[in-house]
């Protein structure tokens, strides 16, 4: 069914909901962007950045099945049509599914246009507040042995200036040397030599520093260097993915805080090591040991956020129970269902972070979610579970096999964008940094 423009308002338009239907128009974004997946569509051309039509019932929300890549040109689409009748901001119509059949030859905006323009919509404008991506290896860090330690980092801070990410959670990966790829898994295939992760852990966080000094990228060691971070000088956190360097002992703790500022720790990654088990291998501890107990006190102690990502569910009950601070699920999703040797996780066990205080962050994990719709989505699941106090983003950034579905921090008004047709701003501010910089209080304050 082919819809024009006029249509929009009259009963047949409001008669073809559910229907596959065609359209053409002209692609809105929040900031410039080459490709999206969710955008608004208009009758013409804008006259001016950020500004769409005053009348709701003249826009069209789309929703994108894969992202659609822009050029000077309208778009020809087609996808499945929907009528809201409820929305709160005013928004009538959606085109779900939406793909591009072909595009038009761009034609001159006439001088004295007959829309007229409003700011564009709270739903797609940046969002407030510190935004903190809590789990990423950006900028090659892991490449700690290559070209003999000297391999060239990718960008950083640019992108993050780009996209408007302030803050990220830089993580060494501690167990590397004793895992790789077996079946589609990453697994352990041999136990370190003594002192072997320790060294391998020095390095990293050496080459983790060099890429803050090399970007100009600010280490936030405390709370108010946190609540100062701003995309346009962009900082990191010092994390760990793993806590196999410490080797079982804890006054190791100490030594990273102070010699390497370390001030989010995960306890555990592909190997079961001496603080607990994990999700992707057989249990061997019955969750957290105790040299894992006293590596959470002396977190908590230091000010060091703890979490507890890759660990089993009987770990993080115990980690519960040991810590005076909230934890944090980093990087992960909800199943619906118990699956065998899966990184993703049951609502219990989301529910056993938020009842800490704590937050479960969602990964952009390609294989789970294929466009910033189905992302947002997965925010909204989690928010559904836990409350929207207890969710943040962890994007895993170049430590996804399957690929992200953000794959830049230039991206990031895309996600931006995707969640705000979900939540309000305030929500949105808590989801994308809000939440985890209350964590990092508790845990640091």
């Amino acid at each position: 069914m082919r819809l024009s423009w006029r249509d929009l308002g009259t009963k047949r338009a409001d008669a073809a909901g559910g229907k596959t239907v065609e359209i053409v128009g002209w692609p809105l974004t929040a900031l410039q962007a080459k490709t999206a997946d969710y955008f608004l569509l208009t009758s013409e051309p804008n006259c001016c950045a950020g500004c769409v039509p005053a009348n709701r019932s003249a826009v069209i929300e789309v929703f994108a099945r894969t992202p659609i890549d822009f050029t000077d040109s309208a778009l020809h689409l087609a996808g499945t049509w929907h009528v809201v009748t409820d929305d709160p901001s005013g928004w009538r119509y959606q085109l779900r599914g939406a793909h591009a059949i072909g595009g038009l030859k761009r034609r001159r905006l006439l001088a004295a246009s007959s829309l007229l323009c409003l700011p564009i919509p709270a739903m797609a404008q940046p969002v407030t507040g510190t935004t903190i991506d809590i789990h990423s290896h950006a900028g090659k860090i892991l490449y700690v042995n290559s070209q003999g330690g000297n391999e060239p980092f990718s960008p950083v801070a640019e992108p993050m200036r780009q996209g408007g990410m302030a803050v990220i959670c830089l993580a060494i990966v501690a167990d590397s040397p004793t895992t790789q790829t077996t079946d589609g898994r990453i697994r352990p295939y041999r136990n370190p030599k003594p002192g072997e992760l320790y060294a391998h852990g020095q390095r990293a966080f050496a080459r983790l520093h060099r890429l803050a000094q090399e970007q100009r990228l600010t280490i936030v060691r405390d709370v108010a260097g946190l609540r100062a971070a701003r995309s346009e000088q962009p900082s990191i956190i010092v994390s760990s993915e793993g806590g196999d360097f410490l080797e079982g002992q804890a006054d190791r703790v100490d030594e990273a805080y102070r010699r390497w500022q370390l001030r989010h720790l995960q306890l555990t990654h592909y190997r079961p090591n001496e603080l607990g088990d994990i999700q992707t291998e057989p249990a061997e501890h019955g969750g957290l040991t105790e040299a894992g107990a006293e590596v959470i006190r002396r977190c908590n102690k230091l000010g060091i956020v703890v979490d507890v990502a890759h660990g089993t569910y009987e770990l993080v009950k115990k980690a519960a129970a040991v810590a005076t601070k909230p934890l944090v699920l980093s990087h992960t999703s909800l199943a619906s269902r118990p699956t065998p040797w899966t990184r993703r996780i049951l609502p219990d066990h989301a529910r056993a972070i938020a009842d800490t205080g704590g937050v479960v962050g969602v990964w952009p994990n390609l294989a789970y979610f294929g466009t910033y719709a189905s992302f947002a989505d997965g925010f909204a699941k989690m928010v559904d579970v836990v409350g929207i106090d207890h969710v943040g983003l962890g994007t895993d950034q170049l430590g996804l096999p399957s690929g992200s579905t953000m794959p830049s921090y230039a991206d990031f008004p895309q996600l931006a964008a995707a969640l705000r047709a979900r939540f309000n701003a305030e929500e949105t501010a808590k989801l994308l940094g809000g939440n985890y910089q209350r964590v990092f209080a508790a845990s640091l304050g």
